[in-house]
């Protein structure tokens, strides 16, 4: 079975990972794995309160198969983790990493896009990033980008971005494809 790690950060956009912890777990079997910066409470930019499962010092690539890390408000107030090193400990060991809206910027920092196709909410925040020298693989589109383990997606993009989740870890099928489409409608 796979094994989905989401890095709740507070003030998480709880919309922003919903559709993917939903259809992996209830509809494909897959175990969703919620952790917080010390594995306490952490409340969503909607007010959700969420108690996870671990803290990220438990996040350890051999246990799962992506990690997933969503956007907030943590990253405009400066208040978001350094995820420079789970990023890479995941990305080197072959599994897949996730960024959506401002976590997007947050891979973007980490260096991990610097060789791989990808997008986010705009090439000018992930440009404000140290450790960002990616501008010639950005690609400026509304739908999820997936390259080399890597997906990054804007912040209005929650279902392209679960899609190539899917894709990527080899969930795609029949029944993920029925319960996306049910979800995109609206979309086409």
């Amino acid at each position: 079975m796979a094994r989905i790690a989401i890095a709740l950060t507070p003030d998480f956009a709880d919309w922003e990972c919903a559709l993917l912890m939903a259809v992996a777990r209830s509809y494909l079997g897959v175990e969703v794995v919620t952790a917080s910066p010390d594995g306490g409470i952490v409340t969503s930019m909607g007010g959700l309160k969420v108690t996870p499962d671990i803290s990220y010092a438990a996040l350890d690539p051999a246990d799962f198969d992506a990690l997933v890390i969503p956007g907030g408000l943590s990253w405009e107030k400066g208040e978001a983790p350094d995820f420079t090193t789970h990023v890479h400990a995941f990305h080197g060991g072959g599994k897949l990493v996730a960024g959506i809206c401002a976590a997007a910027s947050a891979l973007a920092a980490t260096g991990v896009l610097n060789a791989v196709a990808h997008t986010g909410n705009s090439l000018g925040s992930h440009s404000k990033q140290p450790g960002y020298s990616g501008q010639a693989f950005y690609r400026d589109r509304p739908q999820a980008v997936s390259h080399d383990r890597v997906i990054t997606a804007p912040g209005s993009s929650p279902v392209t971005f679960t899609m190539e989740i899917l894709k990527a870890l080899g969930l795609w099928g029949p029944q993920a494809e029925a319960e996306i489409a049910a979800f995109s409608r609206e979309h086409r």
